[in-house]
């Protein structure tokens, strides 16, 4: 099968090499982490501006693994496209989050039920009202199943995507907090329009990697290689829908010459 370039330039790919099932990170490398510690057979499809991505197979089961950038234009134009062109059924965020609620610590995991948001990313649908961004639920219900068989304990709850990452209002936060919101973020309203626009799945799992209130952080290094729950849970959250939908190891859609561990895997 050729290699298909999407209307934008983002992805270059045989629509074959891609999974129905999609992890996405924010940060390509967080993508290559995730194929060099958990999948085998690993074939990378995608290196167009440099948005890694990646299919092998995870408990038999065949997953793909790709960068997504950072806002909600970014996400919109890969979900988009990995959804319409590329034949994906299921996306999953794993990003980092900001923690806003009491509750919430630095490297817990939240996921999102839906998000708030200040993005008029929506506008474009003219929806007579207010469109909410809301969570598949057969998504959500296997994340929730997960987290509880392996003994973590993940909040649910409403996030809050925002278009801007240094926001000129003091008092955002606090209003924030006050309506509930457990963490602040930057692409799940996007990735959520996207999937219910499009009649595709959608989740967003979060780990918190700093705290407004408290003033804890991770560095870079530690965002980019830790958050080891929240990916655990995102791919056995992939192996359950592969698992309904028959999305078992396709041999023959994996070139030959392509076969084997990516490099500088397990």
């Amino acid at each position: 099968m050729a290699v298909k370039e999407s209307p934008s330039a983002s992805i270059a790919a045989e629509e074959s090499q891609i999974a129905k099932a999609v992890l996405m990170p924010g940060d390509p490398l967080r993508a290559k982490y995730v194929a060099d510690h958990y999948l085998e057979e690993v074939v990378c499809f995608n290196t167009v501006r440099n948005m890694l991505g990646y299919t092998g197979t995870y408990k038999g089961k065949r997953i793909s693994v790709m960068g997504h950038g950072m806002g909600v234009p970014s996400m919109g134009i890969y979900s988009y496209e990995l959804y319409q062109f590329f034949g994906v059924d299921t996306i999953i965020r794993i990003g980092s989050a900001g923690g806003i609620g009491d509750d919430v610590k630095v490297r817990d995991v939240v996921i999102a039920l839906g998000a708030s948001t200040n993005s008029h990313f929506a506008d474009q649908y003219r929806f007579p009202g207010q469109l909410c961004a809301t969570a598949d639920f057969r998504l959500l219900r296997d994340a929730v199943e997960t987290a509880e068989a392996m003994g973590v304990r993940a909040d649910v709850g409403q996030v809050f995507t925002a278009d801007q990452f240094y926001n000129d209002n003091p008092d955002a936060g606090a209003m924030y907090r006050k309506f509930g919101i457990l963490a602040l973020e930057m692409e799940t309203a996007g990735l959520y329009w996207t999937a219910q626009r499009l009649g595709k799945r959608a989740l967003s799992l979060l780990t918190i990697s700093d705290h407004i209130f408290t003033g804890e952080s991770l560095s870079a290094q530690e965002r980019q290689d830790s958050f080891h729950e929240m990916m655990e849970i995102a791919l056995g959250v992939a192996v359950e829908m592969a698992k309904k939908e028959g999305e078992f190891k396709k041999e023959e859609s994996v070139p030959a010459a392509t076969r084997g561990k990516h490099e500088g895997g397990r």
